[in-house]
């Protein structure tokens, strides 16, 4: 047989439980209050959630987004650190690019000793040798000697031809023995004491005339002792016709 609850009973457990249910949720709705005022009530010092990629919180300074402006800040910093290594570098390859300069520079000084005027050529200054004009582009000094073009001067090349293979007759043997890195066959030179100080051409070489040094021609070897050792200031002469040298060797024989 089973038995029953009293209906009246049924119903005074409902009322309990209702009861309780409500109390709890007047509960929870109170302690939200007390929180929400609390927060409400005290500053905001930050933010409550960090985003690092977008804006939060307004800079003082900047006035723009905290997050907005630190990358700005990075990419100057990026910006300055790259100016100073492109800086660097340019200095870097302008100093290497200056010492290969600077080097050059006095390679070519040292092949080929000449001083260029850098002024404006005057036209008094034009002279005339093998019918075309020529001018001075530059000084040089040098030790000039003299020789002539017998066994005395030449030994065993004494046979009336230069290392070019001109005769030592050509210009009326006016003519100088040069080295060949600094002053080549076919260069013209005027030199102060020698001929009148004329233009001359170089067409002859010697074992001895190495670097700054030039041996003028003359027919004897008296003439050539007279002139003795002297160190002068050589002018360089060039065609100013635009044309060029258009000087050739003649390959009967070298030495």
């Amino acid at each position: 047989m089973r038995v029953t609850q009293p209906l009246s009973a049924a119903m005074s457990s409902q009322r309990r439980a209702q009861g309780t249910f409500g109390i709890g949720v007047i509960l929870a709705i109170l302690i939200i209050g007390m929180v929400v005022g609390a927060l409400i009530a005290s500053p905001v010092t930050g933010p409550l959630l960090m985003n690092i990629s977008g804006p939060e919180t307004p800079s003082a300074e900047t006035g723009l987004p905290v997050a907005a402006a630190a990358t700005e800040e990075e990419e100057e910093e990026e910006e300055e650190a790259s100016t100073a290594a492109a800086t660097t570098r340019d200095s870097g390859a302008l100093s290497s690019t200056s010492a290969r300069e600077d080097a050059n520079r006095n390679e070519r000084i040292e092949i080929t000793a000449i001083e260029l005027h850098d002024e404006e050529i005057d036209p008094d200054e034009i002279r005339w040798f093998n019918g075309r004009p020529i001018r001075p582009i530059g000084t040089m000094t040098m030790v000039v000697t003299a020789y002539s073009p017998d066994e005395r001067s030449c030994g065993k090349w004494a046979d009336g031809i230069t290392a070019s293979g001109y005769s030592v007759w050509t210009n009326g043997m006016r003519l100088v023995a040069a080295d060949e890195r600094i002053l080549p066959f076919g260069s013209l030179v005027s030199i102060p004491g020698y001929d009148r100080e004329d233009v001359v051409p170089v067409l002859d070489r010697g074992g001895a005339i190495k670097g700054k040094r030039l041996d003028v021609l003359y027919a004897t070897h008296e003439q050539a002792l007279q002139w003795g050792v002297q160190e002068l200031e050589v002018t360089i002469w060039d065609y100013a016709d635009g044309e060029p040298n258009g000087f050739r060797q003649n390959h009967r024989r070298r030495r």
